[in-house]
């Protein structure tokens, strides 16, 4: 029984993990295409 929900948290922890691996990686590359593109000059 204990073996089972202690495999159970250690996959629910490895899936939190990656999702936050995941979206600091989608947050930086957010910045990264702000930071690059070339402001509309067009009024």
């Amino acid at each position: 029984m204990w073996k089972k929900l202690l495999i159970v948290a250690a996959v629910v922890g490895a899936a939190a993990l990656l999702a936050k691996k995941v979206k600091e990686a989608n947050d930086e590359r957010t910045l990264w295409h702000e930071a690059t593109t070339a402001p509309e000059l067009r009024d």
